[in-house]
């Protein structure tokens, strides 16, 4: 019962947000100086019967609440419009770059929890000189940032070395690894870094604990004192940071893909913007949007399976 109820309040709060987030979505654009209608009529005046046959075709003359309700009916069935620019289902634009970002950010968030746990684990296992190194390159990546890293890569690796390609994301999934290599590099790195040092903090608040004194005063080796009594207990707000990095992955991949000329949702949603294409950002915002709302949804869960109590509580 209390797995049912703790999925029940969590599934109830990411509807409530989605809903909170598509309104926001749907509604600010049109606050928009000119609106859609700025667009549409590009630099003519309009007469009023062009007007009113624009506003008509695009449901703009109907009340605010019809037309947000129309549109929110129409995503949940996956059809997020037309856009203004490319005369296109938005659904469709979407889909032949969601692929690409998709992959980009599976890919760094695979690099961030192996990089970061591996540095972090190290530092706290290891104090000293080697605590120190890690401490210090840490501290250098977080300290750059993300086009900077982007930049640096592609003029050494790419340009430079001719390691890697520079552009585009590549064809089949080895081709297309190969391609994000340099660009999941440059989105991990920062995160990477601060996952080490949290990793590092709560492994080395773990080490000192007195459960973990009695477990090493009783004999145990010191492997078995770190899985069963340290990585445990220090899993939570790894798991927890994890999450939040990696929903922030999405929103930070606009950069990177610009960078590297990668045809993703990033870069459609930045063109879409500069293009005041209305469909478009309100599409691709509620797509990001969705998927960070997820990504937390499954750190809750992660962190109940790990700490029964989580979920527990929620019933008290």
């Amino acid at each position: 019962m209390n797995w049912t109820l703790f999925l029940t309040r969590r599934l109830a709060a990411l509807v409530a947000v989605l809903l909170v987030a598509s309104f926001l979505v749907y509604g600010l654009l049109y606050l928009v100086p000119g609106g859609p209608m700025a667009f549409l009529l590009g630099s003519r005046s309009g007469t009023p019967e062009q007007i009113a046959a624009i506003r008509h075709a695009y449901r703009l003359d109907d009340p605010f609440l019809i037309r947000y309700f129309g549109w929110l009916g129409d995503a949940l069935h996956g059809n997020f419009g037309r856009s203004l620019v490319y005369q296109q289902d938005v659904s469709a634009l979407m889909s032949t770059r969601l692929a690409t970002t998709g992959l980009l950010v599976t890919y760094s968030a695979a690099l961030i929890v192996v990089v970061g746990v591996a540095l972090g684990l190290v530092g706290a296992l290891r104090p000293g000189p080697v605590d120190g190194v890690i401490s210090l390159v840490t501290g250098a990546a977080l300290a750059t940032p993300t086009f900077v890293v982007g930049a640096l890569l592609a003029i050494v690796f790419a340009l430079g070395l001719g390691w890697f390609p520079v552009v585009g994301p590549g064809e089949g999934l080895a081709d297309r690894l190969y391609h994000l290599t340099l660009p999941a590099i440059a989105l991990s790195l920062g995160s990477a870094a601060f996952l080490a040092r949290i990793t590092r903090a709560s492994v080395s608040s773990e080490l000192g604990r007195e459960h973990v004194e009695t477990a090493r005063a009783r004999g145990f080796s010191p492997g078995h004192v770190i899985r069963r009594h340290v990585l445990r207990n220090a899993s939570i707000p790894v798991v927890t940071v994890t999450g939040l990095t990696v929903a922030g992955l999405i929103a930070g991949s606009v950069v990177v893909e610009n960078i590297f000329a990668l045809d993703g949702l990033g870069s459609l949603l930045v063109r879409a913007i500069l293009q005041r294409d209305f469909a478009v950002v309100q599409g691709v915002v509620l797509v990001l949007v969705a998927a960070f709302v997820l990504v937390n949804l499954l750190v809750d869960i992660c962190c109940s399976f790990i700490d029964p109590r989580l979920s527990a509580g929620e019933t008290t």
